[in-house]
């Protein structure tokens, strides 16, 4: 089926457009029609006939049966839809860049482009894949120009239209950090950099935090440092992309909601339990790394560990995966809980209360405290992992008010 560049100016205000599945990109798939729903200032999804004979529901609300799926939030998109709209970061770019006559949802949808997370496209044609694009993706020569690029936006200063490509509004689900996307070692990246006015280096931190959760036996996506004229950028590595194929994804916001479920991580490896891959023991190891994964978030005051922070994988079988782990750094606010529910007394940074439901994750007790152990023995490393990344001395001090107070130190304490 061919495909058609498209320029900004081509798009005009709609309340119709068309979601394509894209895990093969050569040969787009279409799967349904998107509507504005002004009540709620969402948009909805109606399967194709085509996708209904030969599809399957992309996420557990919406099944494969004719009729049109409203949202049930107002401001999002049905299901599995609202994971490929663009992050906050992305919003604001859209915004600034692009400035569409209209803001609505339906224009972040289209706006965020190819290259959005996971393996749905959004088309003005029913008939034909016909995505918003933004041109070759940049590569690591372009760096220093998307720094700048990045630094006209955050200032509200005007951006040349020819260098509007360097910045992808897509490409991740949630967060508000500047970013881009960029090719680098025959992959794609998501280069992410400071926010303004930040205390410490926080692309080089983390940097350090994941490759510090790997050494706990957390699979993490791969991270690069990038070096700027001040500070850095960290690059990461795309984990839906895969030999030129595309992988879906849902959020666990989208994921756990769709299955009725409340926002927690026992919830979500119950989830992995039930609707995993065909392979009990590959659901078994990923619910045991999902514990794994909040007593390190506990551990290292990753307090921002927020629902669209974890993300599943769908196998064409319709199983799901946990995805490696991404936006895994310190938030250093020290709040004393996390964004998600963790156990028995709810979303308390506590040991004790991710150990009170691990049965959950699979994990007998003894089982669960030798991976308490894990987890804490590495964190106890956590200042000479970091200074052997290169973060400055007055960032580790800095992080050390919180990683280090009190609190979290002697919950690792009583673990040694």
């Amino acid at each position: 089926m061919p495909e058609q560049a498209l320029t900004p100016v081509d798009y005009q205000p709609t309340d119709t457009l068309h979601l394509w599945w894209l895990s093969h990109p050569a040969a787009p798939v279409p799967v349904g029609t998107l509507c504005t729903v002004r009540a709620l200032k969402g948009v909805s999804l109606r399967y194709t006939a085509h996708w209904l004979a030969r599809g399957f529901a992309l996420s557990e609300d919406l099944p494969l049966i004719d009729q049109e799926f409203l949202p049930t939030e107002k401001e999002t998109a049905a299901g599995a839809v609202d994971d490929a709209r663009p992050d906050r970061w992305g919003e604001r770019v859209i915004r600034m860049l692009d400035k569409p006559p209209r803001l609505s949802l339906m224009e972040y949808l289209f706006y965020a482009g190819d290259e959005r997370f996971g393996a749905l496209g959004v088309s003005l044609s029913a008939s034909a894949y016909v995505p918003r694009r933004l041109g070759p993706l940049p590569g690591f020569a372009d760096v220093p120009a998307i720094e700048a690029l990045v630094r006209r936006v955050l200032d509200g200063s005007p951006v040349p239209p020819e260098q509007r490509r360097l910045i992808a509004p897509g490409a991740t689900m949630g967060g508000a950090r500047p970013k881009a996307l960029v090719s680098m070692q025959g992959a794609q990246w998501v280069l992410k950099f400071a926010e303004p006015g930040e205390p410490v280096d926080t692309p080089l931190v983390e940097h350090a935090t994941m490759t510090l959760a790997r050494l706990a036996g957390i699979r993490v996506a791969a991270t690069q440092p990038i070096r700027l004229h001040a500070g850095h950028a960290v690059a990461v590595k795309r984990f839906d992309r895969e030999a030129g194929t595309r992988k879906h994804a849902l959020s666990a916001r989208v994921a756990l909601k769709a299955a009725g479920e409340n926002l927690g991580y026992p919830e979500l490896a119950q989830l992995l339990r039930r609707r995993g891959t065909t392979q009990a023991q590959c659901n078994l190891l990923h619910m045991q790394e999902l514990f794994k994964r909040m007593v390190f978030n506990i551990l290292i005051d990753n307090t921002d560990d927020h629902e669209k922070n974890h993300v599943l994988l769908v196998t064409d079988a319709g199983g799901y995966e946990l995805s490696p782990a991404f936006d895994v750094l310190p938030s250093g606010q020290a709040l004393g809980y996390q964004q998600m529910r963790v156990g028995s007394a709810m979303a308390d940074s506590s040991l004790d209360n991710a150990l009170s439901e691990s049965s959950r994750f699979g994990l007998a007790r003894p089982q669960a405290e030798q991976a308490v152990r894990q987890v804490v023995a590495v964190v106890n490393g956590w200042q000479q992992h970091f200074a052997s990344a290169g973060v400055r001395p007055a960032d580790i001090e800095s992080l050390a008010a919180q990683i280090d107070r009190p609190y979290l130190r002697d919950q690792r304490q009583a673990w040694c």
